[in-house]
């Protein structure tokens, strides 16, 4: 996915949905590290690509929690 489109999917989400994708992000992530660790790991940039989701989800909340 562009970062553009997943920018703009993150913005137009609730703190409810924010707090699911981090979820599930953060799934993923273990899923991915724990694949890199037994050699099954295919495509060693996602991980990259799931932290910096991550970390725009994280500040996407934090806008969230400024504006309140």
């Amino acid at each position: 996915m562009k970062v553009k489109a997943i920018r703009d999917e993150i913005k137009g989400m609730g703190e409810n949905e924010l707090q699911e994708k981090l979820k599930s992000l953060k799934e993923e992530l273990f899923n991915l590290r724990f694949q890199h660790a037994t050699g099954q790991l295919e495509n060693p940039m996602r991980i990259k690509e799931v932290k910096k989701t991550i970390a725009r989800v994280k500040t996407r909340q934090r806008e969230l929690q400024a504006q309140a």
